[in-house]
């Protein structure tokens, strides 16, 4: 465990984190500097984080763009925060007309972004919903998770879908740790809020670092399972934590900083796809340095 930590930790000082804002999602909440327009814009862009980021960007852009034909009330420069404290399903609706994205059907699109005004205008921001749910008790945020979505799914959404219901497509924005789900994009978001260094904001406080849970993808999956940080074959809730759970041995104060190298390390092909022995990129890998290989079948 010693030399993968050796490896992870180099891995993490020598990462490039300005060049990733580029091909990243959080390049979106890096355009604003009020913390309002930040958790917003982080919002929406970690809700539409699932396939290719050449796919997923430009939705994004059309919805950000759409909110600053008009700044808000009290701010004097477009803001999607009070873009958001004001919006109308009738009368700003139409702003969106068009956009999908995949799972997500335009009504869907304009239902998140219902639901997200009605946070702010109950709440005045995310993060006070979010810590409605949240106890210093809690092992992790999963059950704070658990509640934020629970009460994200209560409003009404009757003047979008013409009935008070949630389809399928609006339901794909709000996966919850009660379902199994690795909740891979809002985890991603907590990430960027309260988790303080690096390309990350830190806007929210009062929760610790070390309870926040690992973004798991593909990548992340397939090098714990190398590196028997998770025996698991499914990429669930369950996963995500046990992972993190390892990465605690390496850093118990800021686990999730070994998201970017792992994530890294997959994305740049240098890990074989098919966790195989035979495979030279798994005989000469780095990060199993030292390490037993653990081919998991």
């Amino acid at each position: 465990m010693s030399s993968v930590k050796q490896v992870l930790d180099k891995f993490y000082r020598e990462y490039d984190f300005k060049e990733r804002i580029l091909h990243d999602p959080i390049e979106f909440p890096h355009r604003y500097k009020r913390r309002e327009d930040i958790e917003i814009a982080g919002f929406i862009a970690s809700c539409f984080a699932y396939g290719k980021v050449g796919l997923f960007k430009p939705v994004i852009e059309k919805i950000l763009s759409a909110m600053r034909g008009r700044p808000g009330r009290l701010a004097k420069e477009s803001s999607p925060y009070y873009f958001l404290m004001e919006f109308k399903v009738k009368k700003d609706g139409r702003l969106f007309s068009g956009i999908k994205y995949r799972f997500n059907e335009n009504k869907d699109i304009i239902c998140l972004l219902h639901i997200i005004s009605h946070l702010l205008r109950s709440h005045k921001s995310i993060e006070n919903v979010f810590k409605s749910f949240y106890k210093e008790t809690d092992s992790d945020t999963g059950n704070a998770l658990t509640g934020f979505i629970d009460y994200a799914l209560k409003t009404d959404t009757s003047d979008i879908y013409e009935k008070n219901l949630n389809p399928d497509g609006l339901l794909q924005f709000f996966p919850s740790p009660s379902k199994g789900s690795a909740c891979k994009r809002m985890n991603l978001f907590l990430r960027w809020m309260i988790r303080k260094r690096d390309i990350d904001f830190g806007v929210w406080k009062g929760i610790p670092e070390n309870k926040l849970i690992i973004p798991l993808d593909t990548h992340i999956a397939k090098i714990s399972r190398c590196l028997g940080f998770t025996k698991r074959k499914s990429q669930d809730w369950k996963m995500a934590v046990e992972i993190t759970n390892a990465l605690k041995k390496l850093d118990s104060d800021d686990p999730l900083k070994y998201d970017f190298a792992m994530c890294h390390y997959g994305i740049s092909g240098l890990c074989s796809s098919k966790d195989d022995i035979k495979d030279i990129r798994c005989v000469k890998c780095l990060l199993k340095k030292g390490v037993q290989f653990n081919r998991q079948k």
